[in-house]
């Protein structure tokens, strides 16, 4: 089984969003990291060279990869900033349709700028995701 490439490192969260050349992005990518602290009470870990990741849970698929992801976390992209693990919950849809501007891929969330969405509806999804994540993590197997 080929290793999981994305794994949380000892590089310093505040120096990588620190170096973003983009000032919205920074903005941004600071608001995000308090956001994502404060709802899962973890310490932002850098996952992989751009993923700013909050706590971990074990997965394990049919197939037998297994492996550590965080609970949630987002990276700073050129085009815009992705939020992964936000779209797991049965509250999603609903929450999204009132978040404001925004895209969404297969499992992911994209935002150009967090000035075009509603804080509190994106404050909800990201307590419900370490909700949802944490109540997987905690059930039998």
């Amino acid at each position: 089984m080929p290793e999981n490439k994305t794994k949380a490192t000892a590089v310093s969260v505040t120096a990588y969003i620190d170096a973003l050349t983009d000032p919205t992005r920074r903005s941004d990518a600071k608001e995000l990291a308090q956001l994502m602290q404060q709802a899962s009470g973890e310490k932002p870990k850098l996952w992989g060279p751009s993923i700013v990741g909050f706590g971990s849970y074990h997965y394990r698929y049919d197939s037998g990869r297994e492996g550590d992801m965080p609970l949630i976390s987002f990276s700073p992209r050129k085009a815009a900033t992705v939020l992964y693990s936000m779209l797991c919950n049965p509250e999603a849809k609903a929450l999204l349709a009132k978040l404001g501007r925004h895209s969404t891929g297969k499992g992911c969330l994209y935002i150009k700028n967090l000035a075009d969405v509603d804080r509190t509806v994106l404050e909800t999804l990201i307590k419900n995701a370490v909700a949802h994540y944490r109540a997987r993590n905690d059930a039998p197997s």
